[in-house]
């Protein structure tokens, strides 16, 4: 699990110690891939101000940079191997590769980015230090786009929370074009009910 606390727009945050020994591990993968790889889900979340739990990791890397099989090896040496059976046929069918950090149990979602949109998200992610580990973090505005399509309860409350923080930094209108793009993508109407939730949180 990890928490953070807020101080002013950034985390100052406590992981626990799997946590913190998995994003170590996770970070050297990264680094070998940089603009092209970046820190998603709720430990970028907690890396941009939002106190909150997690219990995993979550990884976008651009997918025409390395195959899955490739992939897995490169994990592999960070110590994060496969967590179920024919993992990177899994991960080629479904853009996914579902892992562990054997040192700690800590899982790891590697994702494998295509779409423009997810690109130039790696591609904007900056370096921060989470933990005492420096590694490439999404921005608080992707994450927002990020998290729009996924729409579970957890990513509201997660875009009410980097909306607060943040708001009066964000691009509304580029996130409600990549949403929108997104919801045609995939065939769902996200959009709608983030704009409902833009207009409670920042009136706009």
């Amino acid at each position: 699990m990890g928490e953070a606390s807020r101080m002013g727009g950034k985390s100052r945050s406590t992981l626990s110690s799997g946590i913190g020994r998995a994003l170590e591990d996770v970070a050297k993968v990264i680094a070998r891939h940089e603009g092209r790889a970046a820190i998603i889900g709720g430990i970028a979340v907690i890396a941009r101000g939002v106190p909150r739990l997690t219990r995993d990791i979550d990884v976008a890397i651009a997918g025409q940079d390395i195959s899955a099989i490739d992939l897995a090896a490169e994990l592999s040496e960070a110590g994060i191997v496969p967590r179920i059976t024919d993992a990177v046929a899994f991960a080629e069918e479904n853009q996914v590769l579902l892992a562990r950090h054997s040192d700690s149990g800590v899982d790891i979602d590697v994702s494998r980015a295509w779409l423009p949109f997810e690109l130039e998200a790696l591609a904007a992610a900056s370096s921060e230090t989470l933990g005492g580990v420096r590694t490439s973090i999404a921005q608080p505005e992707d994450l927002i786009i990020f998290k729009a399509v996924a729409w579970r309860p957890q990513d509201q409350q997660d875009i009410e929370r980097l909306l607060a923080l943040h708001g009066s930094r964000i691009d509304l209108e580029r996130v409600r074009r990549h949403v929108k793009e997104l919801d045609e993508a995939l065939e769902v109407n996200r959009l709608r009910d983030l704009d409902r939730l833009i207009a409670r949180i920042l009136n706009q």
